[in-house]
């Protein structure tokens, strides 16, 4: 059962390379323009009560949340991923993260392309 979750492809598997890769975008901009890079991971910090261990935490299940959500609803493919990660970065940053005002300060494009890597890396991983 677990080789079956934990192959090229599985659920597992996405959710792990995209979690990581998926903050390249906003960690090269923040340093490109000598910002915090930690300030993502802070202001994801900020839904679970502030701090980067928050942050981590944050980011850890709401990455599980929405592979579960692409691989329910069969998002397949790069391309078909990359448009699901615009829709949840609209979700995420444009609605539910203009309540908050640590999320809301972030440079928008770099987390725009955050989330659009996230979704082709699940999409091109399930």
């Amino acid at each position: 059962m677990t080789q079956g979750v934990l192959r090229t492809g599985g659920p597992l598997r996405a959710l792990a390379v995209a979690a990581v890769v998926s903050g390249i975008p906003s960690t090269v901009h923040a340093i490109a323009t000598r910002r915090d890079p930690l300030a993502a991971t802070r202001a994801a910090g900020s839904l679970l009560g502030g701090g980067v261990a928050a942050g981590v935490v944050a980011h850890l299940g709401i990455s599980a949340w929405w592979t579960l959500v692409l691989t329910k609803a069969h998002v397949r493919g790069a391309a078909r991923g990359a448009a699901a990660g615009a829709a949840i970065a609209l979700l995420d940053l444009e609605i539910i993260g203009r309540r908050y005002p640590e999320i809301r300060a972030l440079p928008r494009v770099p987390q725009w392309l955050d989330h659009i890597v996230f979704g082709a890396v699940v999409g091109a991983l399930l």
